[in-house]
């Protein structure tokens, strides 16, 4: 008896050495509740900085773009106008793109018949936050419209120079074109006012073995057209 109870005491106390652990394991000072690490608080996101680009210079085109040349001007570039007042050409949205036609045969004299076309088209670039500002723009489409008139019509024989003192910047490109077996000597002027962009198409032909139009007075009808329709525009947004 006195030997089997030291024993049977031993035997308890190894026993109770797991419950003591897997209980140390599972409770804390603080009465069982195992503490939890805080969880890292999500950064406070950055205010998102919305992108800002110029303001463009002008809000609208010319009213009536038949009106942007004077009629004195038209009476010298091309005379004998079948319509005076031009010929204003389809457009989805007159306040971002117009163009005016005019063109006529001056047949007063059957051995020198003169043959006269002139195009004036505006196009209006809006700043733009993703695409940029309308300065940006247009001097983007300005470039495109000079490659476009190198080649336009099949032109041949393509000279493009700078021409001073029109708008913000202005190329004048000179072409010979043939169109049934008549030769036609052309000036188109692409220049730039702001975020709108004047392209001016002034032609010449003789008939019927007539001679044909000097370049020079050609490319001259032309500038001088442009400058009217860079002044139309500013007229345009005045106020």
């Amino acid at each position: 008896m006195h030997r089997t109870a030291p024993r049977l005491a031993r035997l308890l106390a190894c026993a109770a050495v797991p419950v003591m652990l897997v209980a140390t394991g599972c409770s804390d000072d603080d009465g069982g509740a195992k503490k939890k690490s805080p969880s890292p608080s999500a950064p406070a996101s950055a205010p998102s900085a919305s992108p800002s680009v110029k303001a463009a210079a002008f809000a609208k085109l010319p009213p009536e773009v038949c009106k942007s040349i004077g009629e004195k001007t038209i009476d010298s570039l091309v005379p004998k106008a079948k319509k005076k007042e031009g010929e204003a050409l389809p457009t989805s949205d007159a306040n971002d793109s117009a163009s005016c036609f005019w063109n006529g045969l001056n047949d007063e004299d059957v051995k020198d018949l003169q043959f006269r076309s002139l195009t004036v088209s505006f196009k209006r670039l809006a700043s733009d936050p993703t695409l940029g500002s309308g300065e940006k723009r247009a001097e983007k489409f300005a470039e495109q419209q000079v490659t476009k008139a190198t080649t336009a019509d099949g032109a041949k024989d393509a000279k493009t120079d700078k021409a001073e003192g029109i708008g913000d910047g202005a190329n004048l490109v000179a072409t010979d074109t043939k169109k049934d077996d008549d030769d036609y000597r052309n000036a188109t002027v692409v220049t730039r006012t702001g975020n709108v962009v004047v392209t001016v198409k002034y032609s010449g032909a003789g008939f019927q073995g007539a001679k044909n139009p000097a370049a020079d007075d050609i490319a001259k009808g032309a500038k001088d057209a442009a400058k009217e329709a860079v002044a139309a525009v500013a007229a345009a947004n005045k106020g």
